[in-house]
C-alpha cells in the first residue's frame, strides 16, 4: 500500500465516521469509518518504515572515485 492509498483510506474513513448520517440495519457506518482510518494510518506507517530506509541509502554516496591523468609530451626539446 502506498502513501496515496493510505491517505485515501484515511479520508474516506473520516468522511464515513464524521460526515455521514446514514444508518443500515446491522451495520454501523461510523465504525467502518474508524476501521478505514486505522487501516490507513497503519498503511502509512508501514510505507514509511519499508520505503524510508531505501530512499536514504540511495541518496548517500557509495564510494569515492579518484581519477589521475598522466600526460607524456615526449622528450624535452633541445
Amino acid at each position: 500500500m502506498g502513501i496515496g492509498a493510505s491517505i485515501l483510506l484515511i479520508a474516506v474513513g473520516a468522511i464515513l465516521a464524521f460526515a455521514v448520517n446514514f444508518s443500515i440495519s446491522g451495520l454501523d457506518i461510523s465504525v467502518i469509518g474508524w476501521i478505514l482510518m486505522v487501516v490507513g494510518v497503519i498503511g502509512l506507517i508501514m510505507t514509511a518504515l519499508i520505503w524510508g530506509p531505501r530512499r536514504r541509502r540511495a541518496a548517500a554516496p557509495a564510494t569515492r572515485v579518484e581519477e589521475r591523468r598522466v600526460y607524456d609530451d615526449g622528450p624535452p626539446a633541445v
